[in-house]
């Protein structure tokens, strides 16, 4: 890996990674609070999506996590699903809409 992964580069990167086919009619804001690392939230707003650091002051589903678990998550390691399970990862909110997050990305960047 050329470039160190830090939570900053990944809520860069992750709009270039978002497949708006996959949305649909999506509106959602998934909020991720990372105990040991910056909190940042993804909103999904007709077929865009944008990140941002911080909190969100509504989102529809929060996904609470290690910096180290979100990375494995995202770098295709760890299954999100398999983090839920062992409790690595927990989500209060909408909780089926974190099932779609997913879907929603490539791991390949998308032109």
């Amino acid at each position: 890996m050329s470039e160190a992964l830090t939570v900053s580069r990944v809520v860069e990167k992750l709009p270039s990674r978002f497949i708006p086919e996959a949305a649909n009619d999506l509106e959602a804001v998934f909020q991720f609070k990372l105990e040991d690392g910056d909190d940042f939230y993804i909103e999904i707003h007709e077929s865009n999506c944008s990140t941002s650091l911080g909190n969100h002051p509504d989102p529809n589903v929060t996904l609470l996590m290690s910096a180290e678990t979100m990375f494995a998550v995202i770098s295709g390691e760890k299954d999100g699903m398999s983090a839920f399970l062992t409790g690595k990862l927990r989500a209060e909110g909408n909780v089926m809409l974190a099932t779609r997050l997913g879907k929603l990305f490539s791991r390949e960047k998308r032109s």
